[in-house]
């Protein structure tokens, strides 16, 4: 016979949680919790702190953008760009030494563009008059011998271009035209698939996602191109679906809330976030590799400048729009709810009625002072046979 205590009709000792050793009991690690998505991580509670944070980040890339400025490329700027054939013995070091000695000052940027017989080396300066043209095609074809497509060493294989700066400017006014349009179609789906809320807490995590990804740009340095506008719009579409993800979640968890006085919309909604954290998590994982693929491939074997700037727009973003889409979007819906409406009431309805059961209770939850009431008959001896239909006489 074992000494444990048991329960059975006659009367025996109930187990209570008080004679179980807690310290034996299986604890399951943040990592466990994090892929079970039971809603152990509290980010709606903890709304405040996220809404700080989020102030923070967004008040440092302002101040950047205000004091530091951006780097703008040549597109932006106008300028003068000269493309030499790369050779063994042609470097960008020595391309940038060369343009330096000859006119005295240094260009904005000397890099290697392509790969293999279709490498060239691409300076780009602010815009020169032709007595500086003529003077750095002849330095540069004294110092390297360029040759152009027969293999003749020639003056002719040193291309000059003159960029306007309204080119880069008609990029960024189509650019905004098109976002505008994103933004508007976006709302009105947002709105009709689920409901105004979720559509002005996707917008303003598309907000944030841009303005700090600008401020990044801003911050580091990067020399904004064309490339980054492009790469601006391109990012979006990823923040939005992240956030479109949680927010199906949230509407799954809080279909008929308002009928129920379990649970309150900020839990429901805490509860969507830890169910897709994990899914978030894999995504941008997923989506950061192959864009830091893009960036070894771009700036250590090809050089390509346009492929290293939309690379590094795509990595800042998806990034930035895993946070807006966790920390940032799901917050705001539930603070939107609670400002007003039925959610407001159904929450303040649910949070006094477990005030209530606990001073009913003497601070016990609900669940606790209905179990602690139960008889001890209620429980059913191990081994013994379920009562029921079953175990009635057949007439």
């Amino acid at each position: 016979m074992s000494d444990s205590p048991r329960s059975d009709v006659e009367g025996s000792t109930l187990v209570k949680d008080a004679d179980v050793a807690q310290d034996a009991q299986p604890h399951h690690g943040w990592l466990n919790r994090l892929y079970t998505g039971t809603g152990a991580f509290e980010v709606v509670g903890r709304r405040r702190f996220y809404y700080l944070l989020t102030g923070a980040i967004v008040l440092i890339c302002l101040l950047s953008m205000v004091f530091r400025g951006f780097t703008l490329g040549i597109d932006f700027e106008g300028g003068t760009r000269i493309q030499l054939p790369a050779a063994d013995n042609v470097s960008t070091e020595q391309v940038e030494t060369v343009f330096s000695d000859t006119l005295g000052f240094e260009p904005v940027s000397v890099q290697t563009v392509g790969s293999g017989a279709a490498a060239t080396v691409q300076v780009r300066s602010e815009a020169l008059d032709a007595g500086q043209v003529d003077s750095v095609k002849t330095a540069l074809f004294d110092a390297f011998q360029p040759v152009d497509g027969s293999g003749t060493a020639t003056p002719n294989a040193i291309s000059v271009s003159d960029v306007s700066e309204t080119w880069g400017g008609q990029i960024t006014q189509k650019a905004l035209i098109a976002l505008v349009v994103f933004l508007v179609i976006v709302s009105i789906y947002i709105s009709i698939r689920y409901e105004r809320d979720m559509a002005l807490a996707a917008l303003a995590a598309l907000g944030f996602d841009l303005l700090v990804t600008a401020g990044v740009y801003s911050l580091v340095g990067f020399e904004v191109t064309p490339a980054t506008v492009i790469g601006l719009l391109t990012i979006l579409g990823f923040s939005l679906y992240d956030s479109v993800v949680v927010f199906d979640k949230v509407e799954e968890n809080t279909r008929g809330i308002l009928h129920l006085n379990r649970k309150t919309y900020a839990e429901q909604a805490n509860l969507a976030v830890n169910q897709t954290l994990m899914r978030s998590i894999n995504t941008t994982v997923i989506g950061v590799l192959p864009v830091l693929a893009l960036m070894i491939v771009a700036v250590w074997l090809l050089g390509v400048g346009t492929l290293k700037d939309l690379a590094l727009v795509q990595l800042v973003g998806m990034i930035v729009g895993a946070y807006s889409s966790i920390f940032f979007a799901t917050p705001l819906l539930v603070t939107l709810k609670e400002k007003w409406g039925p959610v407001a009431a159904h929450t303040r309805k649910v949070l006094a009625k477990r005030a209530e059961a606990a001073q009913r209770g003497g601070g016990a939850t609900p669940a606790v002072a209905v179990a602690s009431k139960a008889p001890a008959s209620v429980t059913p001896t191990p081994g013994s046979r379920p009562t029921g239909k079953r175990n009635k006489k057949r007439r």
